[in-house]
């Protein structure tokens, strides 16, 4: 995500429930609205910023209980600064309660680290699920304790009905999205694109025209963090879900047509257009393999003129990164909607939701204030973070790139599709150097082999689905 989505993923994560409703509605918002952010500022507050639910900036919202004496864990995948700004949040959250928060750096895959701390009998009182997968997992092995009616309460009142269902598992509440990404996004660099004479793209033909104008600029166009996997399978994501269309995407994800598609290897061959050409990809295949997701975020902003790169794919959490170099956002770092390779843009999305492991008041109290405005609008104000809850000022973010996420993100409604990968069984979409994150990489390195790259995902997918052998 993953992350985040990865996300990491961070994010990467909601829905083990697909959504069924059109994209039109999310896309073309996204589109219209991202459109304003090229010539988007820093920290100016637009007088029509206003909130699209009515959600207040500052003030508390939520009722929480004296826990004096208490303490509580909370684990997560986050690192760098998506650790530090959530920090924040869980320091509130002890100066309203008394309740002493102790945050557990976890790995990927986040189950099997949270396996071995329940294994160990010290399980952490709350967890940060990056994947819908994961949460069922976490249900199926009867350590997810279901939501008490607090923390429902301002699921109901602060998100839409989409959100809170990827929450659920045979219908009860297990979980409270914390954390969205929007990761239908693609950075640049603005300098880069305006020594090649570059425009931002609204389809897939239009990204190559822009690529080969950064190429013959003397910048590589792309560059592509291969050696976290998770960034390997939002690329497809992507591409699949423009050009294949939802439905076909819903049913990928559930495994009910398989890797080896026609719909697959379209997109796939639509991916070696740009990954097929060592020349468009810093490094070439082997240096994308060694690079990680920061380094490809931080490595296209640094070096003046002459960055590694001049573009790279991923979602808002990018600003967490983007931010580490002297690059402002909305002035020298810019960003445009993954362009359309179908018929529509792709609007994908990811998220981290809240899971308690070890009943308790206090642990109910802390996702009932991770599921409440006032959580969220503490890690908004830092950058690099998007929230799902919909009573969020649009102004608690800090520039109008952001807001202009948000209110896309918020104004999607159901209109989404969750991260693919995230829904899929942990083995299959969730685990470094297996499945879905290895076959990828294993395509980045020999883009050609179209039809054995099929035939692995299918048979990895096979295996995690149960669907086969």
């Amino acid at each position: 995500m993953h992350s985040t989505l990865r996300m990491r993923k961070s994010p990467k994560q909601p829905v083990h429930s697909t959504r069924r409703a059109a994209l039109t509605a999310a896309a073309a918002f996204l589109a219209g609205a991202l459109a304003l952010t090229g010539c988007g500022g820093g920290n100016d507050k637009s007088s029509d910023d206003k909130p699209s639910a009515g959600g207040k900036e500052s003030g508390s919202t939520v009722k929480l209980p004296e826990l004096k004496g208490q303490s509580l864990e909370v684990a997560a995948v986050w690192t760098g600064g998506e650790q530090k700004n959530f920090k924040q949040v869980l320091a509130e959250f002890e100066k309203r309660t008394g309740a002493k928060v102790t945050f557990v750096p976890a790995q990927d895959p986040i189950i099997n680290f949270l396996g071995s701390k329940i294994a160990g009998g010290q399980p952490p009182d709350v967890a940060l699920l990056p994947q819908p997968g994961a949460i069922k997992q976490a249900v199926d092995k009867k350590w997810a304790k279901p939501l008490g009616p607090e923390a429902q309460a301002e699921l109901g009142k602060n998100y839409s009905q989409g959100w809170q269902d990827l929450g659920k598992v045979g219908g009860k509440q297990y979980a409270a999205y914390y954390k969205a990404a929007n990761k239908s996004l693609i950075w640049y660099n603005a300098k880069v694109f305006e020594n090649a004479g570059a425009q931002e793209p609204k389809r897939w033909e239009e990204l190559m025209t822009a690529a080969q104008a950064v190429y013959d600029s003397g910048v590589t166009p792309f560059s592509v963090g291969g050696a976290d996997g998770w960034t390997l399978t939002d690329w497809f994501e992507n591409v699949y879900l423009s050009q294949a269309g939802p439905d076909k995407y819903d049913q990928l994800a559930q495994h009910t047509i398989k890797w080896t598609d026609p719909s697959v290897k379209q997109a796939l061959t639509t991916l070696a257009q740009i990954w097929g050409k060592k020349d468009f990809v810093a490094g070439g295949a082997n240096g994308a393999l060694q690079t990680e997701f920061p380094a490809s975020v931080t490595q296209t902003f640094t070096g003046g003129d002459q960055p590694k790169a001049g573009m790279v794919f991923e979602g808002d959490f990018a600003q967490v990164n983007i931010a580490e170099t002297k690059a402002k956002i909305g002035t020298d770092a810019k960003v445009f909607p993954f362009p359309a390779v179908g018929g529509q843009a792709p609007v994908v999305s990811g998220g981290d939701a809240a899971v308690v492991l070890k009943d308790s008041e206090a642990a109910q109290a802390l996702v009932t204030f991770l599921a409440s405005p006032d959580a969220a609008t503490i890690q908004a104000k830092l950058g690099g973070y998007l929230s799902p809850n919909k009573s969020v000022a649009l102004s608690a973010y800090p520039n109008d790139v952001q807001r202009k996420m948000a209110q896309a993100l918020v104004s999607a409604g159901d209109n989404f599709r969750f991260d693919m990968s995230d829904q899929a069984p942990q083995a299959f979409g969730g685990t470094p150097g297996k499945g879905e994150w290895k076959d990828l990489q294993d395509f980045l390195k020999n883009p050609k082999d179209v039809a054995g790259t099929q035939a692995k995902l299918e048979k990895d997918a096979a295996a995690a689905y149960g669907s086969g052998s």
